[in-house]
């Protein structure tokens, strides 16, 4: 893969295909160098550089492009429904993936069964192509334990709230899969590969650099995947880097690729090269995916008091969802009845979304020491016990109890 791309499509509303520099509306220009597959309107992009990427496509028949719209759709219905949750008091927080569809699902899809995902906490749609329950997210956004799955039933770790933290846990996974022979074998079922996912914000953290620099000199069977929506909470990626974040990787001496984050086509094509590369034992891979944020960061967060209605705009007519069922419809594979019958596989999630997370009630506080380690430990231990006395002081009898044993109120 080339370090740099020329397969790029405008947007028909911003300029031709000719403008090198595109705006897109938050201050950065997309480059000439943006890796797209299918535009906005729906076109396939046919060019001689993308060639390669397009051959990556190629057997995505009609009923495998229908799959990709049908996650893209499902996905966007677990944001509404959590967030319609959270709204209601529901749930303490949640974290949007609204328009960041195509990039999550490309890229999962891409994956082999044998790959293992360490996600940030907005990979709600590569968990979903990972086989994981989408209700059992919300877990964790209802407080009621710190994850909620297995990770290693779908090889999917759990999400990590602290921010770039979990590349470094990718590489030295990565690391320890090639040290167990697990790259570079030839057989399909075996060679596996790691892939991390983070924000634009995480790559200010000093903790992602240090992530590229291992995996670069121990040529670790990695893949960052940045989905760039250009918003780290407030901050524009203007104010985090002077140059595309792409480029960044080069210092490292990883090859990277910057690819357009809302056509799932180019994404699906990147990362398929990026897996071979790490399967084969070629190393790390830099993707970085262009897209936007069409949601707050959190449903904590006030999007409008530092982007405009009018950037939020352009980059609807960019919808991901929306690009992929023109190509459906521009190449007759879209059929009525099974939209019909999408829309009602969607409302049933929802429904099923509301019933699951009011059923979930509230555990125990004491839960909160149950696998802090694989295995028993003397300090959770202690504290788990002081707890307990702590929380029984509150009776007549505990207090007395409680009293007597520390001399005096805890």
């Amino acid at each position: 893969m080339n370090q740099q791309n020329t397969a790029v499509a405008a947007d028909p509303e911003v300029g031709s295909s000719a403008d090198p520099q595109i705006d897109t509306g938050a201050g950065l220009p997309v480059d000439a160098e943006l890796l797209q597959l299918l535009t906005p309107a729906g076109e396939r992009v046919e060019t001689p550089e993308n060639a390669a990427y397009r051959e990556r496509v190629a057997h995505l028949d009609a009923d495998a492009l229908r799959g990709l719209y049908r996650d893209m759709v499902l996905t966007r219905r677990f944001d509404d429904e959590s967030t319609s949750l959270q709204r209601q008091g529901e749930l303490g927080l949640f974290p949007q993936s609204l328009g960041q569809e195509a990039a999550q699902i490309g890229s999962g899809r891409a994956l082999s069964p044998q790959d293992y995902v360490f996600p940030s906490y907005r990979e709600h749609g590569v968990a979903h192509t990972r086989g994981l329950d989408l209700a059992d997210i919300l877990r964790q956004f209802r407080g009621v334990d710190h994850g909620g799955w297995d990770p290693d039933e779908h090889n999917f770790h759990l999400y990590t709230l602290v921010i770039g933290s979990h590349t470094l846990h990718a590489t030295g996974y990565a690391m320890g899969v090639q040290r167990d022979g697990l790259v570079g074998t030839g057989d399909p079922t075996k060679d596996t590969a790691v892939v991390t996912y983070f924000g634009d914000g995480a790559t200010s953290q000093g903790d992602v650099s240090e992530a590229l620099v291992f995996a670069a000199v121990n040529n670790a069977p990695l893949v960052l995947f940045c989905q760039n929506n250009q918003w780290a909470i407030s901050e524009p990626t203007t104010k985090q880097s002077r140059v595309p974040i792409y480029q960044r990787a080069h210092g490292f001496g990883v090859p990277s690729v910057r690819v357009d984050g809302n056509d799932v086509l180019a994404c699906y094509a990147a990362t398929a090269e990026a897996i071979e590369r790490a399967h084969s034992g070629g190393g790390p891979t830099f993707i970085e995916a262009y897209t936007y944020r069409m949601g707050a960061h959190t449903t904590s967060d006030d999007p409008t008091r530092y982007r405009t209605s009018e950037q939020e705009a352009l980059w609807r007519r960019r919808d991901p969802i929306d690009r992929l069922r023109l190509l459906l419809e521009a190449e007759g594979a879209w059929d009525e009845q099974w939209a019909a019958d999408l829309a009602a596989e969607g409302d049933a999630l929802g429904e099923r979304l509301r019933t699951f997370v009011r059923g979930l009630g509230r555990p125990s506080t004491e839960s909160m020491f149950d696998h802090v380690y694989a295995t028993e430990h003397s300090v959770v231990t202690a504290e788990r016990q002081w707890f307990e006395e702590y929380e029984a002081s509150f009776t007549d009898d505990g207090a007395s109890r409680t009293h007597d044993q520390h001399g005096g109120a805890r």
